[in-house]
């Protein structure tokens, strides 16, 4: 049974447990998902089946996060079998028309996860699921058919980028999809405007009050329905179908709001402040993607702007609501959340991902209050992490002292080795006025050391000119492997009389036990997060 959640929480696993073991039935106001198909990058991918026979369909689509393996069939396996008859036939469908590969691996595993987000959103509740064109066809009939066509509301076109480069065979690709759903009849709804563009303010809004020098426009009197006994009198020697009674017509008159033509005929008096702006459609061209030179940038590639994920919160939640985002990423329906007054729940696959969502709050909201479940958190869990999963273990581990790592990318379950040579994260940071920063190389070992691991370690600082190296040991160090790093000397900054290790040696043991490495204060590993005056309910929460 689903345990009740009674804080912010942020997930590491599989978000479909995750939500089977613990959120209960209609407990979510709102979610917003983002899964990752893939990379953000585009390939030619032939339809082919697993075993590489090629079909004869082609699509844009992503390399290789979705495969049709065991899991997959197995998935496939329980919603054609047990879940409802309609979700079954489609399924079964879907599969005879597209076959066993990526797409048909990614629509199971997302079907399967779709009725979990149905079954915990309250009937108020909505879905917003943003997706690559590439696959959002095929995701509508999956939404259709688990919520409901009835429940469908909108699909939404954000402009994500501008054109890049000469479109020789076919238009430029420049906007994501997000697939809007209700949960029933009446969701939470809050229209949304956004403001006026100059030109339509100078040929609209072009008179300006006197005294007051407030920006105002004329708008006419007259009802455009002319069956309205009740409306039809005599106003200023004029008879017409007015858009208002009588009564509200010399309120009107007597505030001012009213402006004769020579012809007698009154016109309404609108101001620009007192107006909403222009409703928000369907086209989203306002909010602009995150480039490189963006404030808010992160350096996370498939990053959303804040103000997109404050939008969809602001219109489909009140504050106080419960957010769910189960493939959290950077956390940018989190940020939004916690900013706008909601509460939240994040789930992620990674620990590279979580641990940048750990940073952004806490560079953005430094009294955020929330728990992490699923992290280690005493050896025995860690060396089980390190048993399962050894980079799930070595992001981790590069969390506890906030080095960046090499060779991860996001969304993904597996790291690499190359260029890096055997270095598995870096930590930058200043220690003088020449804006020429400084690294702190460190490496990750969850079994197996020895000495020799240090001598490589001070052998890559050399050739990679870095300042220091840490050494983080699953295991505890060897005398001799204390006495190497101790050889190593010591890191003395240009500015300052306080001298570092040169080497570093921690064991997780030590972090999990509050140890720190020891740095020049001035860290600047991960870009750092503008903060914010959050306005997040605090205090714990009952779903």
């Amino acid at each position: 049974m689903p345990r009740d959640i009674t804080e912010n929480t942020l997930f590491y696993g599989d978000n479909l447990p995750i939500l089977r073991d613990y959120i209960g039935d209609e407990t979510v106001d709102l979610i917003y998902l983002d899964p990752l198909f893939n990379s953000n990058r585009s390939y030619n991918v032939l339809f082919r089946e697993e075993t590489g026979e090629e079909a004869a369909a082609q699509i844009t689509a992503f390399e290789d996060t979705w495969h049709w393996n065991q899991t997959a069939e197995q998935t496939y396996h329980q919603l054609v079998t047990l879940a409802p008859e309609g979700i079954s036939r489609m399924v079964a469908a879907l599969r005879e028309f597209i076959g066993p590969n990526q797409m048909m691996a990614y629509l199971v595993m997302m079907a399967a996860r779709l009725v979990e987000l149905r079954r915990v959103l309250k009937p108020t509740g909505s879905l917003y699921l943003h997706c690559d064109p590439t696959a959002s066809h095929y995701l509508k009939v999956v939404l259709d058919t688990i919520f409901g066509s009835e429940n469908f509301r909108n699909e939404i076109i954000w402009r994500r980028a501008d054109p890049k480069g000469h479109a020789f065979t076919r238009y430029p690709s420049t906007h994501d999809v997000m697939l809007f759903y209700g949960n029933g009849d009446n969701p939470i709804w809050h229209a949304q405007y956004r403001g006026y563009d100059e030109d339509y303010l100078d040929s609209h809004y072009s008179n300006v009050e006197e005294g007051t020098g407030r920006r105002y426009t004329l708008s006419d009197c007259t009802n455009p329905n002319k069956d309205r006994p009740n409306l039809t009198y005599e106003w200023q020697g004029l008879t017409r179908v007015w858009r208002w009674t009588k009564d509200k017509m010399q309120s009107l008159h007597d505030a001012g709001r009213l402006v004769y033509t020579k012809s007698g005929m009154p016109r309404y008096k609108r101001y620009l402040d007192e107006m909403q702006g222009t409703p928000v459609t369907t086209i989203w061209d306002d909010i602009p993607f995150i480039n490189s030179q963006a404030a808010e940038r992160l350096g996370y590639p498939t990053q959303k702007p804040l103000a997109l994920l404050e939008r969809i919160i602001n219109a489909s939640s009140n504050r106080g609501d419960v957010v769910l985002d189960p493939f959290c990423g950077c956390g940018t329906a989190i940020a939004a959340a916690q900013k706008l007054g909601r509460r939240w729940i994040g789930i992620d696959i990674t620990h590279l991902s979580i641990a940048l969502l750990k940073y952004r709050l806490a560079a953005m909201f430094p009294d955020a209050a929330y728990r992490v479940v699923g992290e280690p958190e005493d050896l025995p869990s860690a060396e089980q992490l390190a048993h399962d999963d050894r980079y799930q273990f070595q992001w981790w581990a590069l969390s506890l002292i906030k080095a960046r790592p090499l060779g991860g990318q996001e969304g993904s379950k597996r790291g690499k080795k190359g260029s890096d040579r055997g270095i598995d994260g870096v930590i930058t940071f200043m220690d003088d006025n020449s804006g020429k920063p400084k690294r702190a190389l460190a490496q990750v070992k969850s079994g197996g050391v020895k000495v020799g691991d240090i001598r490589d370690l001070v052998g890559a600082l050399d050739r990679e000119k870095a300042a220091m190296g840490i050494f983080l040991t699953l295991e505890p160090p060897s005398r001799p492997m204390l006495t190497e790093a101790a050889t190593a000397g010591t890191y003395q900054p240009p500015v300052g009389q306080r001298s570092y290790p040169r080497v570093q040696i921690l064991t997780v043991a030590d972090l999990l036990q509050g140890a720190e490495v020891k740095l020049p204060p001035n860290v600047s590993t991960f870009k750092q997060a503008q903060r914010e005056d959050g306005g997040a309910v605090q205090g714990k929460f009952g779903l």
